[in-house]
Order: C-alpha cells, then structure tokens, then sequence
C-alpha cells in the first residue's frame, strides 16, 4: 500500500531536506568525500616519509661507492687538499655522474678535501663527522652549508681497513619534495575519479530509493506506517499481504480470526501456514476470479486477490457466515411459502369436498374422507418418530416430507432405521440432514416415480446416515469435486452464491472424525453416506436405563420432555443445502 507524496509542505526553507532521495544524497556524497579525503590523505602520509628514505638511501649508496675507490684513500695520505687536486676532481666527477647536490671527502681531522665550493676546501666540516670516522655508516635529514640535504655518510678506508677519512654525499631536499609535490596530482586526479564515481553511484541509488519511496519525506513514511498499523488492526476485513514466493508478509487481527492463525504466521510460507486446500490456492493464486468463496472451519470466507508491483499480492477476507445462514434461511422460507401455498390450495380443495358431501348429507362418506385425509399425516408423523427417537431429527423429518410431497416428491424411511434419542450433537445431526436432503429433493423433483430415502441406524456409538434420491445421480468424475466450495449444478440463488452445503457437511462429519462419501444407487439416482464415530452418548451418561425391555418407551418420553421444555424461539438453525 502506497500513498501520494504530500504536496504542502509549508513555507520553503535552506536547511537540511525533508525528502529521502535528498538526505540520502547528501549523506553519500559526504561520506564518500570524506572517505576519499581520509584515503588521500594516508598515502601521503608515508609517501613523504618513503621519498625521504630514498633519498637518504641514495645519498649513502653514492657515499659507499664513492669510499670504495682505491685511488681515493690513496690520493687522501698522499697529497695536499687543494681545489685543483686529484680529491677534488674525483669527487666532483662522481657529482656530476650521480647527480648529488654535494661529494664531500674529509680526513680523519675533519678537514675537507672536496666541496662543491672549492673556496671551501681546507676547512673544517660544519656538520659533526664523528660517527662516519668511528667507522660506522649514517643516514639522516639534515642542514649544512648548503642548504637541508638528504645524507648520507660512510668512513674511508685504506688497503689495510683503516679509517683514514670519511666520505658525505648529500641530495638537495628540495628535489624529494618536488617529487612529493609532483605526485600530488596525480594522486588528486585518481581520488577525484572515484569521488566522480562514487558520486554518480550515489545519485543513481538515491534516484531509485526517490522511486521506491515516492519521493516521500521520512516523517511521511513514518506517518504512513503508523497510519498502516492503525488502519489494518482496526477495519474489520481481513487483510494478508504475500511476497513473491508466498510468504506471508503480514496479517492484521481480523485475517487471524478468519483463517484461525497466530500472529507468529507472519514469516511463513502460505502452504506451511493454512495447510492444503481451497482456501491456500484461492489466497496463493491458483485459483482466480473476484469474490472467491472458501469455508475455513466453519466459516464461509470471500476472498479477493490483488497483485502488487514486487510481484507479491494482497488479499482481503470478508466473512459471509451470517450471510450464507441468512440467505439459505432466505431459501427454505421461499421453499416453506411454496409448500403452504400449494397446502392451502390443497386444504381449500379438501373442504370443498368436505362442504359438498354434508350438503349432499352424505354423512358417511364425509367421515371416512376426513379419517383418511387425518390418518395420512399422523401415520407419517407416527412412524418417524417410531424410527427416530430424537425430537429435532424426527421435526426435521415430518416437515421435508410434508415440503417433498408438495413437490410430488415421496420421502419415506429405509427399512431397518432406528435411531435412539442419545445423540451427543443433535444440531449438528440436523444440519447435515436437512442438506442432504434438501440436495435429493432438488435432484429427485421432477424425475419419474420421484422419491428420497432417508436411513438412520445406530452401531455402537457410531451413525450411519444414507440418504437416497431417484435424480439422475453425480457423474464418477465428479464425485470428490461436488464436496468443493464453490461447485453446483443449481442455478444462483438470491444470496448469489451456491456450492457450499455438500463441504460443510464434510466438514461437519470430519471435525467428529467422520466422513460422507457418494455412490451411485442400484435403481439410479445418488447415495449419500455419512459415518459419525461416537455421535451417540452411552447410556449411563444420560442417566437412563440401556434400550432394551422400556428403552424405547423412556427415549420417547424423553423426546416429548424435550419438546415441550424447549424455549420458545429456538431453532435448530438453517440448513445451508448446497
């Protein structure tokens, strides 16, 4: 879910920016030049220092060459220091060839035998030579005559190893810096490079994070969040937001009271989540349209998908359950006002009968039909509650066979159905009854010798409900589909939905650890049965004696008891034929 950025924002001010694209722009571009400064900076760091040890290294490598010439020390003990003497020109030579600033060859006294200034030779050094003449070489940053010099000084010694002077060779220090300040910019074009780069990776991230956030400011994302949390926890439509690979990404409280799950479903994939069945592939996608019905429990769900641009989707839940109840109660009062409407015609004809045979005085005859016509109906009441002992399967009963035979439907009772009156869930029982027999009335009407056959018996514990119909029967490749939600062969009601009777019979008979199946009959038509495992109590539970010798006669009596202490208004509730 997203929302327009907000187009008033108030008087225009310099400062820091409010939108995202911006402050993650300028904060990259600060960090980058900050790196990029912090980079160039500690490599020049140790390329001043490097490019004076080279320089001292050079100057003592020129010093040791030039101190390891024979003719050197030899010319040192035999002649005189002067400008043009055989030192002089020695050193001046190696000078030259080297490039050193100066070539310095004391004696053991210090006193100079070259200089770069010949005015110079015959003086005493300026620098402390002690080291050099005590044998030992040294390396060092220093000031002289000429100037600061990179230097380096080794002693001078003769064929026999003895010290008889020193060698001093300098590199002008203002050449090691010209190759620092040579470096420099090259080393400011490479870090200008990267910070081009670095810059322009920036803009580029910022412009797509300035697509992704709608060019929102953080206190707007902040407020949409917030107004997020509020809206999803408050509506009262569930709401579940998947990713790409059908994780759920979140679900606000009504969803998890719809689908039955715990905030801790958030995280999971929607199969793990929900398990198998219609409802995960009406949410997963598998199943496509506007308005999906799916039942979750005993819930009647619809269910729309959105597709989001990440590839993702999100799918609002609107619970139907009072609604279906309503419009399948809707149904059976349009089916009851059918019935009595055709009873009254029926009734109507019946007294005409009546009233023209007592004109006719035929007394006799007036007798016998209102003994026949009576008989009928209390001969049908009679053996239904014969057979079914419990008072609302035994009302359910009396009435569909009334609706059936204004339908010119016959509905009478299997051969070997006894059904004492402990049953454990009684409107439970109903529900799935009056579905199914709502279902073969619609099936069988309309079909020659058209009639349904309802048989209950008990086996332990255990009922075993069948309901036959003379209809044209469920095709063999149909007979798992017709226990979906959403699948029919009737035309839309005025709910305008169908398709959900048959599954939550089964969902009925498999939450008592039941099951309803369907077969064809041998006369043609459908059988429906339902085994319920332990829908009966035992005996002694209810307090009363095991069937047999006065069972029957207690169940009835307990029946009747029943009947008459129901409060007024109760009902058994609608049955939701499918």
């Amino acid at each position: 879910m997203s929302a327009p950025p907000t187009t008033s924002r108030g008087p225009r001010r310099f400062g820091w920016p409010q939108r995202v694209f911006s402050q993650v722009l300028l904060m990259q571009l600060a960090i980058i030049t900050g790196v990029t400064v912090l980079v160039t900076g500690l490599f020049l760091a140790p390329l001043s220092a490097q490019l004076d040890d080279q320089a001292m290294r050079r100057a003592l490598a020129i010093a040791q060459s030039t101190a390891a010439q024979p003719q050197i020390s030899a010319a040192l003990q035999s002649t005189e220091p002067r400008p043009d003497g055989a030192v002089q020109a020695a050193a001046e030579r190696i000078r030259r060839a080297t490039g050193a600033e100066y070539v310095v060859i004391m004696d053991k006294q210090g006193v100079r035998w070259s200089h770069t200034d010949a005015s110079r030779i015959g003086d005493v050094v300026s620098t402390d030579p002690s080291t050099a003449l005590a044998g030992r070489s040294v390396m060092e940053i220093d000031s002289g005559t000429l100037g600061r010099s990179a230097r380096g000084k080794v002693p001078l010694l003769d064929g026999s190893d003895r010290v008889v002077g020193a060698v001093s060779v300098g590199i002008a220090y203002d050449s090691v810096r010209a190759r620092l300040l040579a470096t420099i910019p090259g080393l400011f074009a490479y870090a200008g490079g990267a910070l081009a780069v670095g810059a322009l990776a920036a803009y580029l991230i910022s412009r797509r994070l300035q697509r992704q956030t709608h060019d929102l400011a953080f206190s707007d994302i902040s407020a949409l969040l917030t107004e997020r949390e509020a809206m999803l926890h408050s509506i009262r439509e569930g709401v579940v937001a998947l990713d790409r690979t059908g994780r759920i990404r979140l679900l606000n409280d009504e969803a998890q009271r719809l689908l039955g799950l715990g905030p801790d479903a958030a995280g999971r994939q929607l199969d793990e989540a929900l398990g198998e069945g219609r409802t995960t592939d009406v949410l997963a996608g598998r199943v496509t349209g506007d308005d999906l019905v799916t039942v979750r429990g005993s819930r009647v769900l619809l269910a729309n998908r959105m597709p989001t641009d990440d590839g993702g989707a999100v799918v609002t839940l609107r619970d139907r359950t009072e609604l279906e109840y309503l419009g399948r109660e809707l149904d059976s009062t349009h089916g009851l006002i059918d019935a009595l409407r055709a009873q009254d015609h029926e009734h109507a004809n019946r007294l005409h009968t009546l009233l023209g045979l007592l004109e006719l005085e035929m007394h006799e005859e007036a007798v016998e039909f209102v003994t026949e016509v009576v008989g009928v109906h209390r001969a049908t009441a009679e053996q239904v509650t014969e057979k079914v002992q419990d008072p609302l399967l035994a009302s359910l009963l009396v009435g569909k066979a009334t609706v059936a035979a204004e339908r010119g439907v016959a509905l009478r009772m299997a051969a070997g159905t006894l059904l004492p009156d402990r049953l454990v869930d009684p409107r439970g029982l109903v529900t799935v009854l009056g579905n199914l027999v709502d279902n073969a009335l619609d099936a069988a009407a309309g079909s020659a010798d058209a009639r349904i056959e309802v048989g209950l018996r008990a086996e332990s514990r255990t009922v075993v409900l069948r309901v036959r119909d003379s209809g044209p029967g469920v095709p063999a490749g149909d007979h798992e589909s017709i226990f979906m939600e959403g699948w029919s062969t009737k035309e839309l009601p005025a709910h305008g939905k169908r398709g959900l009777g048959l599954p939550l019979v089964r969902r009925l008979a498999e939450r008592q650890g039941g099951s309803v199946s369907v077969s064809d009959a041998h006369e043609g038509g459908a059988v429906f049965t339902v085994v319920l495992p332990e829908a009966l109590a035992e005996p002694e539970q209810l307090g009363v004696p095991a069937p047999g010798g006065h069972g029957r006669l207690a169940d009835q009596e307990r029946g009747q008891q029943r009947v008459r202490t129901s409060p007024p208004g109760e009902r058994s509730g609608p049955s939701t034929a499918g």
